[in-house]
């Protein structure tokens, strides 16, 4: 151990962006991540929702990476690290519930105690997490979130609307962010 001065760095970015489907988690992270370096070409989304990411090409000539139906970490460790090779400065994640989902289905089918069965689900998440955290890119992460519907009264009348409650993704993530945002149905961010 040794201590140091503290200096400023050129960081990377890590950001994280939950919420319902249709909040606009994928359009807003394109254009946070053209904000970032300012350079369509330069810019990755690891598709793992159906080709969503095409959706949005008229916007400029970003590269995709489709998944195709693999969401282990494994997966998405192998298509960061692909992304890096190729000199990606912005890596959009599209999305990290999937390899939730994944994780929690792999984990329900292994026998014995489902207490201890997480030490074989944690450490594969972990890995996941220290590679978006070690990568030398700008990595902005998509969650789904839970979804619920509350009563709300416009003109007179109770309406109801569509709210995020969680994301689809383990306890404690958006600890491991450098900023996580919220996305309302109205296409509004709140930091959380």
């Amino acid at each position: 151990m040794q201590l140091r001065k503290s200096s400023k760095k050129q960081a990377k970015i890590k950001l994280a962006l939950q919420g319902c489907a249709g909040s606009g988690k994928t359009y807003s992270a394109l254009l946070l991540a053209y904000g970032l370096c300012g350079d369509w070409t330069k810019i990755a989304v690891i598709d793992s929702e159906n080709n969503s990411a095409d959706l949005y090409a008229h916007l400029g000539q970003y590269n995709v990476l489709p998944l195709e139906g693999k969401y282990d970490p494994e997966t998405y460790i192998d298509a960061i690290k692909v992304c890096e090779k190729a000199g990606m400065e912005v890596i959009i994640i599209d999305s990290m519930s999937q390899c939730w989902d994944n994780l929690l289905e792999y984990h329900a089918c292994l026998p014995g105690n489902s207490f201890t069965n997480w030490q074989k689900v944690t450490p594969r998440m972990t890995s996941l997490i220290q590679m978006i955290l070690g990568v030398n890119c700008h990595v902005i992460s998509t969650m789904r979130c839970k979804q619920d519907y509350v009563l709300s009264e416009k003109n007179g009348k109770m309406v109801p609307e569509k709210v995020g409650l969680k994301a689809v993704m383990r306890d404690g993530i958006d600890y491991e962010y450098t900023i996580v945002f919220d996305i309302n149905m109205k296409h509004q961010a709140v930091a959380s």
